[in-house]
């Protein structure tokens, strides 16, 4: 962490206390402490912790967006069932094992009933983003006749909501990792037998 700029390193410091400790129950001079300042020198770079909060937020809503290759896989449709499936276990192992999109899960869990704007971020990270993606990516399967002509978007809500579920059971037992990643599959492989084109 020591050769990042001083403005990354009060935002992953940020990160790291805030998913242990939540937002109230760290102060800027402890974010300073954990990033290598002295706490007035914070203030050079940030006017203070709710600033510091929305620039953390920001910086993960990229890095989910970048990790996640939702920019560029909006436009890619997989060539069969079998290749969606795997095209989302891998996004499912990023979910999971990414340490930023961890601690991130854990302070909007924490934050989503302090914050009108956390409120409004889980909902979109849980839940609307990967239901819009894989609206657009079913409405395709179907373009390709690989899929049932059906609604897409709720086919999605289908294919989305019980994953969440899972990764959230999983963040609260990560001993049960494997048992939620096979769950995870053979949801996926039970969506492909019900809705793929015959």
């Amino acid at each position: 962490m020591k050769d990042m700029p001083t403005k990354e390193r009060i935002l992953y410091a940020a990160l790291n206390l805030i998913s242990e400790k939540g937002y109230d129950g760290v102060g800027v001079d402890l974010i300073a402490e954990n990033a290598g300042l002295k706490g007035p020198s914070l203030y050079r770079h940030y006017k203070g912790k709710e600033d510091i909060f929305n620039s953390l937020i920001d910086l993960v809503a990229s890095h989910y967006e970048e990790g996640f290759d939702l920019k560029n896989k909006l436009g890619e449709f997989p060539e069969s069932m079998d290749e969606l499936i795997e095209n989302a276990m891998e996004r499912i192992q990023f979910t999971m094992h990414d340490d930023i999109v961890r601690k991130t899960r854990r302070i909007l869990a924490m934050e989503q009933f302090r914050s009108k704007r956390m409120a409004v971020l889980t909902t979109r990270y849980h839940l609307e983003n990967l239901q819009r993606m894989y609206a657009g990516i079913f409405a395709g399967l179907m373009e390709r006749g690989i899929l049932i002509k059906d609604d897409p978007e709720l086919l999605s809500l289908e294919f989305v909501s019980p994953v969440s579920l899972l990764i959230h059971m999983y963040d609260r037992q990560p001993e049960r990792e494997e048992e939620v990643l096979d769950k995870i599959r053979k949801h996926f492989e039970h969506f492909a037998k019900v809705y793929a084109e015959k």
